[in-house]
């Protein structure tokens, strides 16, 4: 009996693994896959894939923690010491393309979650740049006369455009980080400074 359950929760680890990550393509493809095409994409049936979620919101909250988690472990190896600007920088090469990624499951996740949710899911990503802001400041190298909160929204609004200026055939993918440092760090520079060479912070 033992070994019977034991087969039972593995095949339901099994079930709920490929859902999620089914989930996470089709969302990534069309934030509005319906379930039917998640349960397919998974090789379930529907009553398999209700059997783990209740609702559509689960799934897509399941699919959105995984791409947030595969995320974190992904910057936890970016270097953020040193120089804050060439750090900005760092994040910026390993962040944007996960932000492009997730865009599409983003706004799947924006329409059946509430804020809070998505903002907690966010908080891994965004107390990394707050903390490398915060040092900028300190070391006096970036700007102190607005908000932390403010100055991260603003990177990761220019991260979100540079997506959409990928997909209007505007921006070349390769350039993208590039961009995205340069205009950051604009934005980052204390009012009457220099803004520093994207290439080498200085």
């Amino acid at each position: 009996m033992g070994s019977r359950n034991t087969a039972k929760r593995a095949d339901a680890l099994r079930s709920i693994d490929a859902i999620v990550e089914a989930a996470a393509k089709c969302l990534g493809r069309n934030p509005e896959a319906s379930l039917s095409e998640i349960a397919r994409a998974a090789d379930v049936g529907r009553v398999t894939l209700y059997a783990h979620f209740a609702s559509r919101a689960e799934v897509v909250d399941a699919a959105m923690s995984r791409a947030v988690d595969r995320g974190n472990q992904a910057l936890d190896a970016v270097d953020l010491t040193g120089d804050p600007r060439l750090a900005l920088a760092r994040y910026i090469e390993a962040s944007w393309h996960l932000v492009d990624q997730a865009r599409a499951l983003l706004v799947a996740a924006q329409r059946e979650l509430p804020p809070g949710r998505i903002r907690e899911l966010h908080s891994g990503p965004a107390a990394r740049v707050e903390a490398l802001v915060a040092r900028g400041r300190a070391e006096g190298v970036f700007r102190i006369d607005l908000p932390i909160a403010w100055l991260v929204n603003v990177l990761h609004a220019v991260m979100h455009s540079a997506a959409d200026e990928i997909r209007a055939g505007r921006l070349t993918s390769d350039r993208a980080a590039g961009h995205i440092t340069a205009t950051a760090l604009a934005a980052f520079t204390p009012p009457g400074a220099p803004v520093p060479d994207p290439g080498t912070g200085v």
